[in-house]
């Protein structure tokens, strides 16, 4: 397997969902010679040639794997890059991780789970870092997107405090909305003040956001609390981080916290794999078949930043589409920048802090997804 993967020096792992999927389009589309991986090879291959465009030009092989170290370590051993899809990453994400050191892999992922990315930095960011790897949770258009538009708020100096929300037009994914409940039901949400973590009151309920471009208020929640405060807790710039994020489907968020307290009641006093097994059948009949591709006239995205200081604010608004393909392109940048040069930062890092904020704006603006970034500034 070794001499195949230096060929394929990309690995895909849970190429077979929404995600992986988008991110295999774009490894052909950077010409990237890629292993779509996953634990069925039958639903690998239907999903390669039935929901990857342009997939027959791709340089690609699939390969059915174990859910452990050892088998995810033989895999990755000779590819350089792994790009991890599957979630819940708290759940399913050690073993890839373990499996990325071991053969000595640069690792990103898509979550959204702040206790993950938690979790990563403190057991696994120095040992990737002495490795000389890295390691990127959280690269979306969810998480990245809005830390690109506040990296260009934080370019104006004397501003500390980062007031984000990230909104989106279509429908979680059966995997996300699984991730949803799962995170709401084992871990806290935090926002950041003054450099600590703080919890976000778990009772508050739907928050009410002015989102620029439209009159009409959008309903929102801390999302799990979002990755943007772990990110910029070491930056030396910024003190306070509050993150809210939601869909522009009313009805859909006004049934989130209903879906969720019910989810929590049902299974209050399981065993952890008793309530995850209950939470995973409750998500999938809240969400049991793929979304539809995303139609740019439909899947619209807003990510708003309002940058403060004691005596000056800059606000950055990046109007965008089609989230889930953002998130794709991001995902198959990274590999296509890591195969041929060094991240700015090895261990724990962001998107942006890896692969500089004006990079990945750029190639989200090459490949028509976002709009030129509207940024004004007082000081």
């Amino acid at each position: 397997m070794s001499d195949n993967n230096t060929k394929k020096p990309v690995i895909v792992y849970g190429a077979s969902g929404y995600t992986g999927r988008l991110v295999c389009e774009y490894l052909r589309e950077f010409g990237i010679p890629f292993i779509a991986a996953g634990r069925s090879a039958d639903k690998l291959n239907a999903a390669m040639k039935s929901n990857v465009a342009g997939i027959e030009t791709a340089t690609y092989e699939v390969v059915e794997v174990a859910h452990t170290v050892e088998a995810l370590t033989a895999l990755f051993t000779g590819a350089s890059v792994v790009l991890n899809t599957v979630g819940p990453f708290a759940k399913f994400g050690p073993e890839v991780v373990d499996a990325c050191l071991a053969a000595k892999c640069h690792y990103t992922d898509t979550t959204g789970e702040q206790d993950w990315l938690i979790t990563l930095e403190a057991q696994y960011g120095v040992k990737f870092a002495q490795a000389g790897l890295l390691l990127s949770p959280g690269l979306a258009q969810m998480y990245t997107t809005g830390e690109i538009a506040a990296q260009l708020c934080l370019e104006t100096p004397g501003l500390d405090t980062l007031d984000i929300a990230v909104f989106w037009g279509g429908s979680p994914t059966i995997a996300s909305t699984q991730t949803i409940l799962v995170n709401a039901a084992t871990s806290k949400a935090f926002h950041l003040y003054q450099n600590q973590y703080v919890e976000w009151q778990p009772d508050a309920g739907l928050y009410s956001l002015a989102i620029p471009g439209q009159h009409e208020m959008a309903l929102a929640l801390p999302w799990g609390g979002t990755s943007h405060p772990v990110w910029f807790k070491k930056d030396p710039r910024v003190s306070n981080v509050k993150v809210l994020g939601g869909v522009f489907n009313k009805p859909l968020m006004l049934g989130v916290p209903q879906i969720v307290a019910a989810a929590l009641k049902a299974t209050e006093g399981m065993n952890p794999d008793d309530r995850y097994a209950a939470l995973a059948q409750t998500a999938a009949s809240v969400m049991n078949s793929m979304p539809p591709r995303e139609n740019p006239r439909l899947n619209k995205s807003v990510d708003s930043v309002h940058a403060t200081g004691p005596l000056g604010r800059a606000h950055c608004v990046i109007f965008g589409n089609c989230n889930y393909k953002q998130t794709g392109l991001l995902q198959a940048y990274a590999a296509h920048s890591l195969l041929q040069q060094p991240p700015k930062r090895v261990g724990f890092a962001s998107g942006c802090q890896a692969f500089g904020h004006h990079e990945l704006l750029g190639v989200l603006r090459s490949f028509g997804l976002v709009a030129k970034p509207e940024l004004t500034v007082q000081n």
